[in-house]
């Protein structure tokens, strides 16, 4: 029997070797790639980590006993390329779920979903700022310049009877006569007509009366003119909807999905490495707009003043885990995953960093 021991003790060890190693390889570490994308993820100067995605993440970790090595990425499409290309166990941010990215990696059930939003100069509706804007455009100048001719060739006309033989109101020199005849003209079309000035010749009074008559068609049409040139400035120098867009150029961050959008709607765009710089370029005006995720934009304002974001977001956005193509872990994150969505302190993360919103 003491002989029996020494192998009993040696074939029990071989038979539990697999089970330790097991043991071992579920309690390792994971790199897991992320990026600054507040407030899903955020750097501090010690290189910590922390924002919503990152707290999501560690609670999965802590759940299946996994040791998490940040890595700091570029731009949103290197946190795809690092998980398909097996440099990252996987990838998490505000990551968004596309097709294009589903055929490289695996995606978890997605742990929040937006859309993109529209961020604009914060001029206010009809402020003064707008109607100043407005009554400088090119359009607006062609209408005053046009009228302005109009007036100067009756007042002209009436000039040319009234010189000689009324040279107390439209004598002197040219300048002079002409400036009064212009005067005379102006407010003759405005029916406030002072009296101060009047014609004396037939020709004169034939010219006042042949103006009195068309002037009256002449200040209607230039009215409805004016109207329609304040009007259309005021379109076309703001951003009300998606539509708008397609006749400015716009911001947003590069090699992401809005970007990708924005390609494919055929939108004129600029790009940056960090959406604070997108944001920056519309308070200078080197954009008309930012577009990209509204969380994130929403958040971003905290620290930008002068600009607002549109109240409606379009092309839905769904936030999810990069994994590596058939992931052995899937399964388990997701559980964990939806688990901790339906946690309170999930719930208050999300009103703490996003608000109601």
């Amino acid at each position: 029997m003491r002989r029996l021991l020494p192998y009993l003790a040696r074939s029990l060890a071989l038979a539990l070797l697999p089970v330790f190693a097991y043991s071992q390889n579920n309690d390792t570490t994971v790199i897991i790639g992320t990026r600054e994308a507040p407030p899903f993820a955020m750097q501090a100067e010690d290189g910590s980590w922390s924002g919503l995605s990152i707290t999501l993440w560690e609670e999965i970790a802590d759940e299946l006993s996994l040791q998490t090595e940040w890595r700091a990425m570029g731009d949103p499409e290197s946190l795809v390329e690092g998980v398909a290309d097996g440099s990252l166990d996987a990838s998490i941010a505000a990551i968004t779920v596309t097709a294009d990215r589903a055929r490289r990696v695996d995606f978890s059930q997605p742990f929040f979903t937006s859309g993109l939003g529209i961020v604009v100069p914060a001029t206010g509706e009809g402020g003064w700022l707008s109607m100043l804007r407005a009554l400088f455009s090119l359009a607006f100048l062609k209408v005053i310049g046009a009228l302005s001719l109009v007036l100067l060739a009756a007042g002209v006309g009436l000039w040319f009877f009234e010189r000689r033989k009324n040279p107390e109101q439209f004598g002197g020199p040219p300048a002079k006569g002409l400036g009064s005849a212009f005067w005379w003209s102006a407010v003759t079309m405005t029916t406030v007509g002072y009296g101060d000035k009047a014609p004396q010749t037939l020709g004169g009074r034939l010219v006042a009366l042949v103006w009195m008559f068309t002037s009256v068609i002449i200040i209607s049409g230039f009215t409805a003119q004016i109207a329609s040139s304040l009007t259309v400035t005021r379109i076309n120098t703001e951003i009300r909807q998606v539509d708008d867009l397609k006749r400015f150029t716009v911001a947003t961050l590069g090699n992401s999905a809005a970007a990708d959008w924005l390609d494919k709607e055929g939108i004129r765009h600029i790009t940056f490495d960090d959406i604070g710089e997108a944001l920056d370029a519309v308070a200078k005006g080197q954009a008309a707009a930012c577009v990209y995720d509204a969380p994130i934009l929403r958040y971003q304002l905290r620290q930008h003043e002068g600009l607002s974001i549109l109240p409606n977001v379009f092309e839905r956005r769904d936030y999810a885990i990069a994994l590596r193509l058939e992931d052995p872990r899937r399964q388990q994150i997701n559980v964990a995953l939806l688990e901790h969505l339906r946690s309170a302190e999930w719930a208050a993360l999300t009103q703490r960093y996003l608000g109601r919103d």
